[in-house]
């Protein structure tokens, strides 16, 4: 029996009650009737994201569904309401999960982000794995902001390409940007996936105890600690002690406070 609970707040930001088989089929629905659905799975710095800047938080209590990526994410919903999920919705699980459904049902993907070398290789070896899966298109990240015709020109290319589902793994929070800014013109779902571009290509996961521990933050540290130091070592803290005080009741008035964002055309 799959679990869709609606969504409850951590620090803010709306998270999805749901498990795989549910998120599959919302998307999967979506996705055969060719309408709108932004979905976004955030880990910790995700939800810190939102917490942290009340523009972007506007735009993820925006996003239709907000799977909690993270272990300590899912464990916020216990400890704030008792809400035991029998697991995390991981994007690259969901991903691969995404995958299998869309060929099965015969939709087509487009697959948008990363580097033009992870994309490709991406495609390859999703197109390989499940057999009768359509990959309609695939594109690098420009690594940058778009202009307004590009941008038009991007939506326009995905809905030519007859797409129904979009991935999109430009890294957090840009694709959350995305996905909350295209959804609507592009008139499929788009689920902003980040790593899960990486990991599908071929990139070194951490090993299954550790993301079981909540500890896949330390593997990613050890890999790469000049770029996400701050990351992980400032932010993990001060998300415990955010979660603290909405046990407690504190700062509920900051929580609550969203800003509507401008255009900020990442891609």
């Amino acid at each position: 029996m799959s679990v869709d609970r609606g969504k409850r707040s951590v620090l803010g930001i709306g998270v999805s009650l749901i498990d795989y088989d549910a998120a599959v089929e919302r998307i999967t629905s979506a996705g055969r009737d060719r309408r709108p659905f932004s979905v976004s799975a955030l880990a910790v710095h995700g939800v810190m994201t939102g917490a942290l800047d009340p523009a972007h938080r506007y735009r993820l209590n925006r996003i239709d569904l907000v799977a909690p990526d993270g272990q300590p994410v899912r464990w916020a919903l216990r400890l704030l309401y008792g809400e035991k999920l029998p697991d995390r919705v991981y994007g690259p699980v969901l991903t691969q999960k995404m995958c299998a459904a869309a060929a099965a049902a015969g939709l087509p993907v487009y697959l948008y982000g990363s580097t033009q070398e992870v994309v490709a290789t991406l495609a390859t070896r999703l197109s390989e794995r499940y057999p009768g899966l359509i990959v309609a298109g695939c594109e690098p990240s420009r690594f940058r902001q778009l202009t307004s015709s590009e941008n038009a020109e991007l939506d326009a290319r995905v809905r030519a390409s007859g797409a129904a589902i979009m991935l999109v793994g430009l890294g957090c929070p840009r694709q959350e940007v995305f996905a909350y800014e295209h959804a609507q013109a592009i008139g499929i779902p788009v689920l902003a996936v980040g790593a899960a571009f990486d990991f599908g290509a071929g990139r070194r996961q951490a090993p299954g105890w550790m993301q079981n521990a909540g500890l896949e933050w330390l593997f990613r540290l050890l890999q790469e600690p000049r770029r996400l130091w701050r990351r992980y070592l400032l932010l993990n803290p001060y998300y415990c002690v955010l979660l603290a005080a909405q046990k407690l009741g504190l700062l509920s008035r900051w929580f609550a406070r969203e800003r509507a964002p401008q255009p900020l055309n990442y891609g």
